[in-house]
């Protein structure tokens, strides 16, 4: 089975599932390693006042501990899903110098936009729903190219998730003009595209991103695809992996990609 590169457990603010509970499940469905991907949102407080800092310390000895008590079973990986805002350039930066080689994996993603949480309702009040994903996605380009500590960007369309009519008005074909040079971004700067499981549990009937993105990342030039579930609960491990291994390769890839100590590593889909 595919590997799962984005679990969160009850160290991210929007979980209450201990990491030993996903490790558990994961080995259940046969998985040679998994990497836990906690949240970390600097400077960023949703409307009920959830911020999504992560307590770094307690989380790698905790990750540190459980890599040990499962090595037998499973190689648990260690990650973080790094919320990306561009006045944050200097906190990234001592981030990484604080904890240089802890790591073998971080997501850099886009929950914020504006200081505002896509997740609520009123993000998209007074404007267009075209004009707030056509927003989002020129944000998240800027991000890719002034940011550098990211190893794969996760969940490239995840405003959709959210949107007044989440997908049912939105294509590839549709914002073209701004997705692809989100694409060209990630190839330029070598980073990953991730393909993001849950969209099926948001009832999206498909990844994130959609896959006419992934097919077009690929005939841009794109190689590197990481895969992970989101998962916050443990049913949601490997959720729907079928469906995106056959994706990847109606797209043309033959491998995907997880990290180990900030490298990538190609694996066969099949």
């Amino acid at each position: 089975m595919l590997n799962d590169c984005h679990i969160h457990t009850h160290f991210s603010s929007d979980s209450t599932t201990p990491p030993r509970a996903q490790i558990e499940r994961a080995i259940s469905l046969g998985m040679e390693r998994i990497c836990i991907t906690d949240h970390n949102d600097y400077d960023a407080i949703n409307e009920e006042g959830m911020t999504f800092l992560l307590d770094v310390e307690r989380y790698l000895l905790a990750m540190q501990t459980l890599q040990i008590e499962y090595r037998k079973d499973i190689e648990l990986l260690i990650g973080i899903e790094q919320g990306l805002q561009l006045h944050l350039r200097d906190y990234y930066d001592e981030f990484s110098k604080n904890y240089a080689g802890c790591f073998d994996y971080i997501i850099g993603s886009s929950h914020f936009i504006d200081r505002q949480d896509l997740y609520y309702p009123s993000f998209y009040q007074g404007h267009r729903e075209e004009d707030c994903y056509a927003h989002y996605f020129d944000i998240s380009t800027q991000r890719i190219l002034l940011l550098d500590d990211f190893d794969s960007f996760g969940h490239l369309d995840y405003i959709v998730r959210y949107g007044p009519n989440k997908n049912a008005n939105y294509s590839y074909a549709a914002f073209a003009e701004y997705i692809d040079p989100l694409l060209k971004a990630l190839i330029k700067k070598r980073k990953a595209l991730e393909i993001n499981s849950s969209g099926y549990k948001y009832q999206l009937g498909v990844p994130n991103p959609h896959p006419d993105i992934i097919r077009r990342y690929k005939e841009l030039g794109g190689t590197m695809v990481t895969i992970g579930s989101d998962a916050h609960q443990p049913e949601y491990i490997g959720h729907h992996f079928d469906d995106v291994a056959q994706i990847l390769l109606d797209c043309g890839f033959i491998k995907y990609t997880i990290f180990r100590k900030r490298q990538p590593i190609f694996l066969p889909i099949l």
